[in-house]
């Protein structure tokens, strides 16, 4: 593996996927065949890919001694000796400059949200990811961040649906993550070198967690289209997409409480047929309403 290839493969560019948090304030607020709004959110995401994929680097030095004691995550780059801890440093801090110095070229605010993801991660990657719950909340905080980001790009308003949809989905996307590392420390009996946080988790009060997050972030949903779409687009018929949200809750359930492998739920998700299909569905749905 090239020494680019493994810089590549340590910003996790598939994680990136994301970012597009970013980009609902766009989509929600009627501005996507706009030009200028479309590009400054464009900007805003790449900035952010760049943030994360620091972050990322940044995490996989610290946790470079666990990692090579771990059966899979002993293949990353730099666990691996494929990329040197100095070098992934280096290429850290050059994305993380350039990203916040766009962010500022682009709105103070946006540099702003930028910065705080920034702190957070890195108060999560140093200590914070040890906590349990607080990590999950911490994950749920950074979409949250993006979301907030993206709005102040293109200067608009943040819609309080958009962020209780966005709070719930993003902690349920975080119990399943935590719910899939506990039932494969189960199988491995590796808890101790996985992460700290999995001694304050049980895994029947997370998955018990995890359906009331389903059913809430549904209902949520459902809400947001009934009570709060008519009053911005004109029309309640965004509720048909409903459907679409509920199956893609049920389809990540399935991947991971019900048949967890050993990559995460979030890189199964990204390959699995059915839930890509249900995706395909609900992004047309939605973009045809709001602009068809």
């Amino acid at each position: 593996m090239s020494g680019a290839a493994a810089l590549l493969k340590t910003l996790r560019p598939h994680q990136w996927v994301k970012n597009l948090f970013v980009a609902a304030p766009l989509v929600f607020s009627r501005h996507l065949t706009d030009p200028a709004y479309a590009l400054r959110t464009a900007l805003a995401v790449l900035a952010f890919c760049a943030l994360s994929g620091a972050v990322y680097a940044f995490n996989d030095v610290r946790d470079v001694e666990t990692d090579r004691v771990h059966p899979t995550k002993r293949n990353r780059p730099i666990a691996a000796g494929r990329l040197t801890e100095r070098g992934a440093m280096i290429w850290a801090g050059v994305l993380a400059v350039g990203a916040l110095a766009g962010c500022f070229l682009i709105d103070w605010r946006l540099a702003a949200f930028a910065a705080a993801y920034l702190v957070q991660n890195v108060l999560y990657s140093v200590k914070l990811k040890q906590i349990a719950f607080l990590d999950v909340g911490l994950i749920a905080s950074g979409f949250l961040l993006r979301v907030y980001a993206g709005a102040v790009a293109i200067d608009v308003h943040a819609s309080g649906w958009l962020l209780l949809c966005t709070a719930l989905l993003a902690t349920f996307l975080g119990l399943g993550k935590r719910a899939h590392e506990l039932a494969w420390a189960e199988r491995t009996g590796q808890a101790a070198t996985t992460r700290a946080a999995l001694a304050g988790y049980r895994i029947g009060v997370v998955r018990l967690a995890m359906y009331a997050l389903a059913l809430t972030t549904c209902v949520a949903y459902l809400g947001y289209t009934v009570l709060g779409a008519p009053g911005v687009f004109g029309t309640d018929r965004l509720a048909y997409s409903s459907p679409f949200v509920a199956l893609g809750i049920m389809r990540y359930l399935y991947l991971a409480l019900w048949r967890p492998k050993d990559e995460s739920p979030t890189e199964a998700m990204l390959k699995d047929p059915w839930f890509l299909l249900d995706l395909v569905g609900a992004t047309a749905t939605v973009l045809y309403i709001i602009y068809g």
